[in-house]
């Protein structure tokens, strides 16, 4: 099984990276594609530029999942939505393809330094990524990462972890069947 991996942040010390390199431990005896946003860095979208062709990195995002067989991301939040870098790529990217997530299985994840771990754009992603093509089979959030994760063990709050376990056990699962 191909595996399409991103983090919705072009920080150099995405929390939200982090998550995802943790939980693709679990999916080691799969192929992963695991990107970094920074390598898809293309001006900001306007109508004016789409006039003059699509850039090159949106082409390979959609080829990425193309080639996929299914997508594990967490998606930064910055005020309480998508980050500028992946609404950049996701909004070139929608104008080639309207559905960008191709119809592919997807584990969608958010994690946040406070309390409410990105519901607000995990809220955003339920509720628009199907419409473009994202078929969610598992969510896991997590909240006040400084306080729950570790660099070495991941999830460290048992509570978090036993639920993330459960997530991890259902998308596979789902993605099997």
């Amino acid at each position: 099984m191909k595996i399409f991996a991103f983090a919705g942040s072009n920080s150099s010390t995405s929390i939200n990276k982090q998550l995802v390199k943790f939980v693709l431990k679990s999916f080691d005896e799969h192929e992963i594609n695991l990107i970094d946003l920074n390598d898809y860095d293309m001006p900001v979208f306007s109508v004016d530029l789409e006039k003059d062709g699509f850039p090159r990195e949106a082409q390979l995002f959609l080829e990425n999942i193309a080639a996929c067989d299914v997508i594990i991301c967490s998606l930064a939040e910055n005020n309480r939505s998508y980050s500028v870098a992946f609404k950049n790529v996701f909004d070139w990217a929608s104008r080639i393809n309207v559905k960008v997530f191709q119809d592919k299985p997807m584990l969608l994840m958010t994690t946040s330094p406070g309390g409410y771990g990105g519901g607000n754009v995990m809220a955003e992603a339920q509720k628009f990524f199907p419409q473009f093509g994202a078929i969610i089979k598992e969510t896991f959030s997590l909240p006040k990462f400084y306080e729950n994760f570790d660099q070495n063990n991941g999830v460290i709050s048992p509570e978090h972890s036993d639920t993330l376990k459960e997530r991890i056990a259902g998308f596979k699962k789902q993605i099997s069947a």
